[in-house]
């Protein structure tokens, strides 16, 4: 009877199992219960991967949320007693046992959990057949103890109307599931069909939503449906928008220089974030402190396993108990690590888009001495790299401290597991760590070389972007880019370095615990501490485990603070420097005096180190409404006059004064990417009546026609489809539509020709701008007789001042300005005297007919123009799943096959070894008669062999990455360099600089080792598996199950994650082109007053690049906190397994075995999906650089087999025939075929309006654009059947936009180096800049700043005039090379260049007709046809369209300048 009673008990019921027994009932409803709670845990991962889950809301129905916490009350009462009759053992007949009150309080939980969660229909029917089978039954077994007169216990009395609430939250559940499904069905369509952008949902999240990141789940749930589009990503959360975060960082940052901080020598940028953000990184500091409490404790539960297994009185409460534990430990870490995690990065980004907007903002106030010190960019790279590099500091910051803290905790584990046998172990793991700090500080050396490396090579590149039309003209483009490459070996010294300085440091890493384990296990066996049983030896093995990642981490947390110290360094330097001062010009106090302008005794200068100022007493009254000419020699301070009134020019002495706003026009042309539509609005409204006049002052309306999308053309970077006159007119179109008081005019007329410059001085200077105060900086003579005032600037001094006529009077510096322009105009061998009479006469009249006559002709033009597409076209970006691809591509290019499967056979071999260590240990200590020396020795051999496998891979993976660096760098210059003109023209520098900064580091650092990290952990997971199926087979039916879903659900992030990753790689380079182009406009900027708006722009711009990487990182926390849910599982059912199967079943060393690598398995897999999730990732940066590595190229520099003779061109002599040139295809023609002849030695003028195809013709000759039909031959050559280089190199060219590059002007001059000093300073003789550089300290070797800013636009003319002179080429071509200089070094230029080539075939392009009236020959070209060509006199001798230009030039030259002409 006994027995039968026995067999037929349940363990934790102490009567035999009747259908009546409570016991049994009891039973029966936790089971049943378990079975609903499985499949409402199921349904609900299901759910939370496919579809939405939300909090309930309490609008929805309080009883839900009464109910569930009186669920989760009852379940805090079951748990209690349970924990504590499983620690006491108590269990009596009176008593419900321990395990069971565990599993009711489970129950309670999750019924706690149902009552909150809405999730689909199915999970509604589930919850409510749920909640009314539990309650029915509870209430009937309860009946039926009453009717049996057994008594009831305190359990059921708390349950009964727990049980009543539940049936009535059933009934409401169900009711208001099809409620929901009727108003679902109406609103969807709307929700589809008015898509709104609203704030990521975080803001509305509940808790358990906001704990399981389920909000993320309607935006991965589009994105699994079909690519994400920019359109679907949400706002940036309030909390976390840039303008908040700047504003909390300037507060501080000004409190911290209100207190005179800036004196001490500790970071200032540091001090102000720590301010800021401290308080939110206690949340932080707590979750990575529960993290690290939990994973010091997992080795400790591996011990109690072991020992539960090894035990002789197995009770299989304190097996659940222990299982409980094991669970709970899982739970904290795997949540705090994912909350630390994200918190740590949102707090980053915080921090990270305070600080680029904190840059932007700086270089905003930045003052002239700032500017020297800092590039532009140099600016670009604070923020898109300094600033940028802070979104991951927080993280390391954190895991710094709390690694530290897990190597202290784990210490004390070891200790107490072993006892005194630890401490040879800890000694050699100090050492190891010690071992690290020198690779520590090798590493930063090598990322801080590296960085100063990047930073050169990075300016390099974009002053060699910025002027590449220039390099391409010249031939320069095998030179510069050495310049690059040189740079570039530099920075690649430096990686090499880095990268073999990881690889020693890993196999440090991977090797210090199976050295430290062998050390402290002979430790044991020596000082016979703890005994060398299965509990002891694996619990050491997990332990060492568990301090490894501390070993590894914490030198590179150290290196990435380091970096981060540095950038913070850097920071702190660029926005301590040197701001503008708002004291240097005052703006109020002239109102009622009339004047506008007033300069009392001011001296400025750039640079207050000179002893001598730039401007020196300069003494200045302007009245309201008055217009006022500067004029003098090139380099007299004339634009640094506009300056001093601007308050740019650093003040030394005296008083500057200005009433009213300003708008100013500078001498270089800035245009902002964007339509030419915002270039005029500027910010401001649209007034069409105001705009329409502001267009047609400057002489634009025509050419906008003539734009195939009108005003709404995209202008290219910089305005690079612009030509130089249409730029200048759409600046001046700009400061028009202002409608300021005072407008600062620096040179406009320059860029335009004569008849341009005369409609734009009457109708913009002297009809759209009557009753503006007006200061106008030019080098046409003559207008001077038009204006109330007339300053004469000489060596920085005012040297004259007066009107037109008491200066003339006067004679001296004006006189001989005015002599030098009448010099030009009167070498006119045209016609009679009768003729010019008649021209004069005609004057005006002559004028106005000729532009009736051209307004008609472009009429037809524009109606019958082709629209197009725009120039700048949106950035590309693959979509979608693109497959192996990009990776295939990576290992391709960089001709990395061996290498590959080199590392991948390193990696297996290195596991197999560890593998067979751990099993050698589990299978020998059941071996009774074995000596621990045998022990210890196998296991410390087949480890130390471990160590030659994970050095070669380390060392074969780094060698893969360096070779793609090299192979994908060169092959991405090779392409740029060889792409043809279009492609900069239509390319913002941003693209490509964006290509060749942060791609190029993401392709340097994180894929080589993303790779192996990806190849590690599925060797490593294979590994776990394998032995878990060998000692519990089971688990593998759950583990492949866990795989499976674990697949499913990456590829379901995977999805959303890649276009995540590439949205944001195209919302990354407007942030930099923004912040590069407000650099170079800085001046004009804060000219109009439009600080405020440019920054409101940027703030956007930031937020825009910031909710991405926000959404990025919540996605992978997503990810990752489901794939520990369903490893957990494969753990949980393991240590279950391991409960349950009987003792002497499994060896305790397999059990050891078994559980240590299961508890690794979460880590590994978590590893894995990280890691394989950045290289997803990162593999969208080779996909960007391999777009860039396919550009078309242009012709090859060099045929071989076609080179022209070396002599060529002996003559000289152009022969066009029928040419025709579009810029693209199906574009229309721009040169309409052109068929002329310029004679060998002649001197061709090429005149037209702007806009003509002047330039074009110029492109064509150089071949920077392909002819659509035709041809040049130059001395019978046919110049599109040779290479490039022979072309380019035997062509001189002085171009439309002088550009000089940073450096020294021995390097401007001469960048090949073949010529000698000498030679370069005859040729600085004749192109009138010898005496200047000769008073200069340093010579020839005398510095150059970017883009030449540190001389003036007619002494880079100058410049660009000594190369030509130097390379004495027989061809040579002026694209309006005197534009910007005054009449009187134009006279001198000209007449050296008729001099010095007059053998050559001279091409001049060129807006003033003295420039071209004395050549051999005219070209005349209208809207791309070739309207006349002969020579200039017999041109005059009819009515040409020469002479009508002539005519157009003399009336401009009307009033008191003409009859100066006439004496």
């Amino acid at each position: 009877m006994v027995e039968v009673s026995l067999e037929g008990s349940l363990p934790w019921c102490d009567v035999e199992v009747s259908l009546a027994s409570s016991c049994f009932q009891r039973t029966a409803i936790d089971v049943l219960n378990l079975l609903f709670l499985s499949l409402f845990y199921l349904l609900l991962i299901a759910g939370s991967v496919s579809n939405h889950i939300v909090v309930r809301r309490r609008k929805k129905g309080w009883i839900f949320v009464a109910a569930a916490i009186c669920c989760f009350v009852t379940s805090i009462v079951f748990l209690g007693v349970g924990f504590n009759s499983l620690i006491h053992d108590a269990n009596d007949d009176n008593e419900t046992p321990g395990a069971a009150c565990f599993v009711q309080g489970i129950i309670w939980v999750s019924l706690a959990v149902s009552m909150l969660v809405n999730g689909s229909k199915w999970i509604k029917i589930l919850e409510s057949v749920w909640w009314a089978s539990f309650a029915l039954l509870d209430l009937a077994a309860k009946s039926v103890m009453l009717l049996q007169g057994n008594g009831i216990r305190i359990f059921d009395v708390i349950t009964s109307p727990m049980s009543i609430l539940l049936l009535i939250c059933s009934w409401m559940n169900l009711r208001s599931s099809s409620a929901a499904a009727h108003v679902c069905s109406e609103t969807d369509p709307l929700l589809t069909e008015n898509p709104r952008k609203e704030p990521a949902r975080l803001a509305t999240a509940g808790f358990f939503s906001n704990m399981s990141f389920s909000w993320m789940n309607p935006l991965l749930s589009l994105g699994f449906k079909r690519p994400l589009s920019r359109e679907d990503i949400p706002s940036v959360l309030p909390e976390d928008a840039a303008e908040l975060a700047y504003n909390k960082f300037s507060q501080a940052w000004d409190t911290l220089l209100a207190d005179g901080s800036s004196n001490e020598e500790r970071n200032l940028v540091f001090r102000a974030v720590a301010k800021v953000y401290f308080k939110e990184n206690i949340f932080i500091a707590v979750c990575a402190f529960f993290r690290t409490v939990a994973v010091v404790s997992l080795p400790l539960m591996l011990y109690v396993f072991v020992d539960y297994a090894n035990s002789d009185h197995r009770d299989i409460r304190n097996g659940f108990f222990n299982l409980a534990c094991l669970v709970m430990l899982k739970l904290v870490e795997s949540l705090s690590m994912r909350h630390w995690y994200f918190a740590s990065r949102r707090s980053g980004m915080r921090i990270r888009s305070a600080l680029m907007v904190a840059a932007y903002k700086k270089q905003l106030k930045l003052s002239s001495l700032g500017r020297k010190r800092h590039s532009s960019g140099e600016i670009v790279n604070y923020i898109a790299v300094d600033a940028y590099r802070m979104g991951e500091f927080l993280r390391w910051f954190h895991s710094g401290w709390s690694l530290t803290l897990q190597l202290l905790l784990s210490t004390a584990v070891l200790f107490g597991v072993v006892g005194a046998g630890a401490f040879p172990g800890l000694i050699l793991l100090l050492l190891c760590g010690l071992l690290n700090l020198p690779f520590a500080k090798m590493l930063q050396n090598c990322q801080t070389e590296f960085m100063i490396a990047q930073d050169k090579r990075l300016r390099s590149t974009l002053e060699i972007l910025n002027s590449m039309k220039v390099i391409k003209l010249q031939s320069w483009e095998e030179e510069f880019k050495k310049k690059i490459e040189s740079c570039r070996d530099d920075e690649f010294k430096w990686l090499a370095r880095a990268q073999m300085t990881k690889a020693f440091g890993s196999v440090l890493y991977w090797m210090s615990p199976t050295i430290v384990s062998s050390v402290i296990l002979v430790g044991c066996a020596l000082l016979k501490s703890a005994p060398l049983n299965a509990s002891t030896i694996f619990t050491v093995l997990a332990t060492l485990r568990v301090m490894s990642e501390p070993v590894r981490t914490i030198p590179e947390a150290i290196s990435a603070i380091i970096q981060v110290n540095v950038s913070f360094n850097r920071l702190n330097n660029f926005l301590l420097d040197d701001e503008l001062k708002i004291n240097e010009i005052e703006r109020s106090g002239l109102e009622k005096s009339g004047i506008t302008v007033d300069i009392q005794a001011g001296n400025f200068s750039w640079d207050p180190e000179t002893k001598i100022p730039t401007l020196q007493n300069i003494h200045l009254e302007i009245k309201q409404g008055q217009k006022v000419a500067v004029c003098g020699p090139v380099g007299a301070g004339k634009s640094s006059l506009l300056h001093a009134v601007l308050g740019e020019i650093p003040k030394v002495s005296g008083t500057v004064k200005v009433s009213g706003s300003i708008a100013y026009v500078s001498q270089t042309s800035w245009i902002q990417s964007g339509t030419i539509r915002d270039n005029i609005l500027y910010g401001k409204p649209m007034e069409a009546r105001r705009y329409n006049a502001a267009i047609e002052a400057c002489a634009l309306d025509k050419d906008i026609n003539r734009f195939g999308h009108g005003d709404l053309t995209e202008i290219g970077q910089r305005g690079i489809n612009l030509s130089g006159g249409q730029k200048q007119r759409v600046q001046l179109a700009r400061a028009v539509y202002a409608d300021s008081d005072v407008y600062l005019l620096d040179d406009p007329f320059s860029a335009v020709d004569a008849h341009t410059a005369g409609i734009l001085f009457h109708k913009c200077v002297e009809d759209a701008l009557k009753g503006k105060t007006v200061i106008l900086v030019t080098h046409q003579v003559e207008f001077l007789s038009e204006v109330d005032q007339i300053l004469v600037m000489e060596e920085g001094r005012i040297t004259q001042l007066g009107k037109y006529e008491e200066l003339l009077m006067m004679g001296t510096a004006f006189q001989q300005l005015v002599n030098a322009h009448n010099d030009a105009v009167t070498v006119l061998p045209l016609a009679s005297n009768e003729s010019l009479g008649d021209l004069r006469k005609g004057g005006r009249g002559r004028e106005l007919r000729n532009m009736t006559v051209v307004e008609k002709n472009e009429e037809e033009i524009a109606t019958t123009d082709v629209p197009g597409v725009q120039l700048t076209q949106e950035e590309e970006k693959e979509s979608g799943y693109v497959g192996l691809k990009p990776f295939l591509d990576y290992v391709r290019v960089s001709q990395g096959w061996c290498l590959l499967w080199s590392s991948v056979l390193c990696q297996v071999g290195f596991v197999v070894f560890q593998a067979a260590s751990t099993y050698w240990l589990a299978f020998a200590i059941g071996i009774p008669k074995l000596t621990n020396t045998m022990l210890i020795g196998v296991y410390s051999i087949i480890s130390t062999l471990s160590a030659v496998f994970v050095y070669a891979r380390a060392v074969t993976v780094a060698h893969l990455g360096l070779k793609a660096s090299e192979a994908f760098f060169s092959g991405f210059t090779n392409a740029v360099f060889k792409a043809p003109m279009l492609f900069f023209d239509s390319t913002p520098v941003g693209r490509i600089l964006t290509r060749a900064s942060s791609d190029l580091n993401v392709l340097d650092f994180d894929i080589p080792f993303a790779f192996i990290f990806v190849v590690a952990p599925v060797v490593e997971l294979a590994a776990a598996l394998i032995i878990m199926t060998y000692v519990t087979w089971q688990v593998i039916i759950i583990a492949l199950l866990a795989l499976a879903a674990t697949k499913v659900v990456q590829d379901y992030y995977l999805a959303s994650a890649r276009e995540l990753i590439r949205i944001n790689g195209t919302t990354k380079a407007p942030v930099m082109n923004y912040a590069a182009e407000t650099s170079l406009g800085g001046v004009t900027i804060r000219a109009f007053g439009t600080v405020e708006r440019f920054f409101k722009n940027y703030l956007h711009l930031v937020d825009a690049d910031s909710v991405l990487f926000f959404l990025s990182n919540a996605a992978m926390e997503w990810v990752i906190l489901r794939i520990e849910t369903l490893q957990n599982v494969t753990l949980f059912t393991c240590a279950l397994l391991l409960i349950l199967i009987p003792k002497g079943y499994i060896a305790p060393g397999l059990v050891g075995l078994s559980l240590s690598y299961a508890l690794t398995l979460t880590i590994t897999q978590v590893f894995l999906t990280r890691w394989y999730c950045t290289l997803s990732n990162s593999i969208i940066s080779v996909e960007r650089i391999k777009q860039y590595m396919n550009i078309p190229e242009e012709a090859p520099a060099i045929l071989d087999y076609r080179r022209p003779p070396s002599s060529w061109p002996s003559n000289g002599t152009i022969h066009l025939q029928d040419l025709k040139i579009r810029y693209r295809p199906n574009a229309p023609l721009v040169l309409k075929g052109i068929s002329c002849t310029f004679r060998e030695g002649t001197r061709v003028g090429v005149v037209g309006r702007t806009g003509s195809g002047k330039s074009t013709l110029i492109s064509a000759l150089f071949r920077l654009v392909e002819p659509a039909s035709g041809c040049i031959l130059i001395d019978g050559i046919d110049i599109s059947k040779i290479g490039l280089k022979d072309l380019r190199m035997k062509l001189s060219i002085i171009p439309q936009e002088p550009t000089l590059f940073r450096g020294c002007i021995r390097t401007n001059l001469d960048p090949l180096g073949v010529y000698s000093d000498d030679e370069i300073w005859k040729a600085l003789e004749k192109c009138q800049l010898k005496t200047t550089i000769s008073n200069l300290p340093n010579k020839l070797d005398s510095s150059v700043s970017d883009e030449g800013e540190n001389w003036s636009v007619g002494q880079r003319q100058l410049f660009c005039l000594g190369r030509v002179l130097l390379k004495r080429n027989k061809i040579l071509v002026l694209d309006e090379a005197t534009a910007s200089i005054d009449s009187a070094t134009d006279a001198i230029i000209q007449r050296i260049i008729r001099e010095e080539f007059a053998d050559c075939t001279v091409i001049t392009v060129a807006h003033r007709v003295p420039t071209v009236i004395d050549s051999d020959m005219v070209m005349v070209l209208s809207y791309g046809e070739l309207v006349e060509y002969n020579e200039p006199s017999r041109l005059m001798e009819t009515d040409s369209y020469f002479s009508k230009l002539v005519a157009e030039y003399w009336a401009s030259c009307r009033g008191n300048s003409s009859q100066n002409l006439q004496l």
